[in-house]
């Protein structure tokens, strides 16, 4: 049973406010990320341990992506107190950053990973209350990297703040990890959801239950694996991306040699068979991977895939690779309506995600 707290309802379990309904029942689903935002969310980066040697080298491209979305929406960043405030508020002044377009929340975060421990907002434009804010458990990937105490209540302290009624599934689940159309249609993994470090309790189809009544959608579309380096165990938005209603951009490994090549390969196979809730065929653009970029004998998760789909622009990471120009063309045609902006992220993947990782959208609903 779903529990929903607010700010008037603190603590009031669902089936009294709404009479135990979920959000699907209510009329909520989670928009796509290409339809029109409020704001994207960030968590200020902080942890030493995520970037071991090298925090201090991504503040200039993270505020250069800061930079980039309060072209077109407001950026709201949750810090630990005044003193991480006035160190971000620094480094995004260096970057030239608009600081009329980004609001701070005193909101202590073990890490930086806001696509994960983030909230995921649900609209219905007919309701009262028309956004609302879905709050899954969070175990840092399957209790790699505790703690993550204060992570896993940043959706409920957001919900308090904006007075927006929060439901609490009762189950671990990432935003990373899941895709979305806006037309019911949701992607995901087997790697990443069935692995027993996350709901050990729950086969397939329970699982696809809590995605349909708290996602809001009507159609779940599974793809294998993730690509190597990968240690959210498989997360779907390094391998394939919503780019509209009906095209997915698909990652693929060029080299026949690498490791990545055959994971791709099936991983497209199995998209090719999908379809859509009106019976269509995806239409698939292939993307390639980046060279691989190794860091300390180690295979980091660099995937362009990991861009961020902002209202003025697509954010995409570049790792200094002969494939980047390449890639962003390709995204280019994805998008004909968005810039497509490149920024390095070879510091950044040292922490084992980029830009989608650490952002999670706050669509706009009238």
């Amino acid at each position: 049973m779903s529990e929903l707290s607010t700010n008037k309802h603190a603590g009031v379990a669902g089936k009294e406010l709404f009479n135990g309904k979920t959000p699907k029942e209510l009329g909520y689903y989670f928009p796509a990320e290409f339809d029109q935002h409020v704001a994207t969310w960030l968590s200020w980066p902080h942890k030493e341990a995520s970037w071991p040697g090298k925090i201090d080298s991504i503040y200039p491209p993270y505020a250069r992506f800061v930079r980039e979305l309060t072209k077109g929406e407001l950026v709201r960043i949750n810090v630990a107190d005044e003193a991480m405030k006035k160190f971000a508020i620094g480094h995004l002044q260096v970057a030239g950053v608009d600081l009329s377009r980004v609001e701070f929340f005193l909101h202590p975060t073990n890490d930086a990973w806001c696509r994960d421990h983030g909230p995921a907002f649900l609209v219905n434009p007919h309701a009262e209350n028309k956004k609302v804010i879905v709050d899954w458990g969070y175990n840092a990937w399957g209790n790699k990297y505790p703690p993550f105490d204060l992570d896993d209540v940043i959706p409920t302290l957001i919900g308090k703040h904006f007075n927006l009624p929060v439901f609490h599934p009762g189950i671990v689940m990432e935003g990373g990890s899941v895709e979305f159309n806006g037309q019911g249609t949701l992607m995901t993994s087997t790697a990443c959801l069935l692995n027993q470090n996350r709901n050990p309790h729950l086969d397939k189809g329970q699982i696809e239950e809590f995605l349909v009544n708290y996602y809001g959608i009507e159609q779940v579309l599974w793809v294998d694996e993730g690509i190597v380096g990968d240690d959210t165990d498989g997360h779907i938005d390094d391998t394939v991306r919503f780019v509209n209603d009906d095209t997915v951009i698909a990652v693929v490994e060029e080299n026949k040699g690498d490791e990545n090549f055959e994971i791709l390969q099936h991983n497209l196979e199995q998209l090719k068979r999908m379809r859509l809730l009106n019976g269509k065929q995806l239409n698939i653009v292939e993307l390639p991977m980046p060279d691989p970029v190794i860091w300390e004998d180690q295979r980091l998760p660099a995937a362009y895939a990991n861009f961020y789909i902002a209202n003025h622009s697509v954010i995409v990471p570049t790792f200094r690779s002969d494939k980047d120009e390449k890639a962003l063309r390709i995204v280019e045609t994805c998008f004909p309506h968005r810039k497509v902006v490149g920024i390095d992220s070879t510091d950044i993947i040292w922490g084992l995600g980029s830009f989608h990782c650490l952002s999670q959208q706050e669509p706009a609903v009238e």
